[in-house]
């Protein structure tokens, strides 16, 4: 199945043989401190910046019927975001990831965001769309 929306993710994280559990990095878009004047034209124009995580959740796919509700939820409880990132972590011998596994992953998502590294993550746009970053470390031709 490919992932067109985020509640296409949903559904294959319900069809999955081993249950799973979903981690979500919410992050927001600021300005390094040194921006050049460039950049803080890009910015201010809605464009360019830096992701800062802002908000940590971990759901049971039966615990999130779609997007909407987690919006919802983000709302009621987070600050402003502008992505979020969404990741898993499968039960095992029957049994959930345990709070520490799961607080591991999260922060594991965290670091890796924050370094620029976004492998096993998925990032989605507040329409629940799905987005494509270029990695910053790769080679610019």
């Amino acid at each position: 199945m490919d992932i067109q929306t985020f509640d296409d993710l949903l559904v294959l994280s319900r069809r999955q043989t081993k249950p799973q559990h979903l981690l979500f990095v919410f992050v927001g878009a600021t300005l390094p401190e040194n921006a050049s004047g460039e950049q803080r034209a890009e910015f201010d124009a809605g464009n360019g910046g830096e992701l800062e995580p802002v908000m940590v959740v971990d759901k049971g796919p039966d615990e999130l019927p779609d997007f909407q509700t987690l919006i919802e939820e983000a709302a009621r409880f987070g600050p402003p975001w502008s992505l979020v990132f969404a990741s898993s972590v499968s039960w095992h011998d029957g049994l959930p990831p345990t709070s520490e596994e799961t607080e591991a992953s999260l922060q594991h998502m965290v670091d890796s965001i924050r370094n620029g590294s976004f492998e096993g993550m998925l990032p989605f746009d507040r329409n629940g769309d799905p987005v494509h970053l270029a990695n910053p470390g790769a080679a610019k031709s």
